[in-house]
């Protein structure tokens, strides 16, 4: 038996995974561009762009694995990925000087029809559930 009473690639996890996925490629196609042929116009907006790259690979491997750690790896990869796009979307809009290039996080993620907005909030709300899940589980007797 599983020590994983609803894995988070269950049910609608596989359309966060799915999402993620198709997240992480497309963000790590637009900072590979932009800092291969034009860094030196916006550094801190391709940088950011390929953080969020990253997190979203991280958050995508996370969801799929398998375990407490993987678990505690996605919540915190998610909650970063909210934390960056509030911060970069709030400072895009306050101060658009700040990145003369939009982020894949720039104005709330609003170059990806909003997404990044929206999928850290479902993403947190489906880990939130799945744990929910994991503590009404019976524990198995050793």
């Amino acid at each position: 038996m599983s020590d994983e009473p609803r894995p988070t690639s269950a049910g609608i996890g596989r359309v966060l995974i799915a999402v993620y996925g198709i997240l992480a490629l497309a963000a790590i196609g637009r900072s590979a561009y932009q800092i291969a042929t034009k860094f030196d116009e916006a550094p801190v907006a391709y940088a950011l762009s390929a953080i969020a790259a990253a997190v979203y690979v991280l958050a995508t491997v996370a969801l799929v694995a398998r375990g407490a750690v993987w678990f505690r790896v996605a919540v915190i990869a998610i909650a970063f990925e909210l934390a960056g796009v509030l911060i970069v979307g709030t400072l895009s809009i306050i101060d658009p000087a700040l990145f003369p290039d939009d982020t894949v996080w720039s104005q709330f993620g609003r170059g990806y029809a909003f997404i990044p907005l929206v999928l850290p909030v479902l993403g947190l709300l489906w880990l939130r559930r799945v744990s929910q899940a994991r503590s009404a589980a019976p524990e198995v007797l050793a």
